[in-house]
Formats: structure tokens, sequence, C-alpha cells
């Protein structure tokens, strides 16, 4: 028999900021929920717009540095597998399936809020206080010269004719 494929690829915005935890081992999980948009026409072809929750988990290095620059409103392109686990809440059996995240791109749109630590302050990159280093020229073969470009040919008005010259009255100083 041969393996399947378990592979989800998302597209939405986050609902609201997410929440960084440790595990007993002291790896870092990342957990968030994004909402996803569709719009279809119903069977009465009036648009409709249905929206679709899901959970979604990152483990490792990665969800610490997400954790910095996610906030409620991003709009994040999410690549991973389902996962369904079971657990037990009064007595009942219930089940909960999440995105296990394989690779997260930040998608653009309206960028939310700056991630605060305290009221008021931003917070501060592990960058900052690094000083930027000048990179020396590259060594090695110079790259070859762009080709030029190829002649510009002359505009022609609809009919196919030439238009007529027209004198510079005036030249322009650059």
């Amino acid at each position: 028999m041969s393996d399947g494929m378990n592979r989800v690829v998302l597209l939405g915005n986050l609902g609201a900021d997410p929440e960084l935890r440790y595990a007993g081992s002291g790896t870092a999980v990342l957990q968030f929920r994004m909402a996803t948009n569709e719009s279809f026409l119903d069977r009465n072809r009036e648009l409709t717009e249905r929206t679709e929750w899901h959970s979604v988990v990152v483990f490792g290095p990665r969800a610490e540095g997400l954790a910095r620059v996610l906030a409620k409103g991003s709009c994040v392109l999410v690549e991973g597998t389902l996962r369904t686990s079971s657990y037990e809440k009064d007595g009942q059996k219930r089940y909960k399936t999440e995105v296990h995240a394989r690779d997260i791109c930040l998608a653009g749109g309206p960028s939310p809020a700056p991630a605060r630590e305290h009221a008021g302050a931003l917070r501060r990159d592990v960058d900052d206080d690094i000083a930027p280093v000048e990179m020396p020229p590259p060594q090695g073969e110079p790259e070859d010269p762009p080709e030029p470009a190829p002649p510009a040919r002359p505009p022609r008005k609809r009919n196919g004719a030439l238009p007529r010259k027209t004198e510079m009255v005036e030249e322009m100083p650059f």
C-alpha cells in the first residue's frame, strides 16, 4: 500500500494575537487561530461569504521569531499538515484538529499594530545593538555588461502612416 499525502495550504488572517508557550522539554510552541474567507454564488445567485476558522501550531525557534512579528489581523500563508488528537473533558471524549505548520509566510495586507511588551513601549529587536558592517567589493571576474536596448521604433498612427517631424522650439536644461 502506498503512502498518502497530508498537506494543507491556507491563506488568511489571525483572529487574535498568537500565544507563545513552552513545553516541558523547553520547546517553544506558538498557537493561533486564523480565518479563511470564501465568496461564492448560492442557489439563488446571491453572493454569499463563508468564514472557516483554523487552529495552527508552530514549534521550535521559528515559533519564538513569529511570536514577535505576528499579531491580530496579520495576513499569513500557512503550509503544513492536519493532526487530530483526542482528550477527555467532563467524562466525554473530544477531538481537536490542528494544522501543524511547516512553513509560514507573511502575506502582506494591512499591517497590524506593532507588538507591545508594556503599554506604549515598542519591543526591541535582538539585532538593534549590532552595528552595520560595510561589505568589501566582490572579488573575481566582473559581470558582463548589460545588453544594449534595441533601437526604438518610431510611433505610428492608427492608419499606419508615420507622424510628421516636429522641430524642438526650446531645449529644457536638466
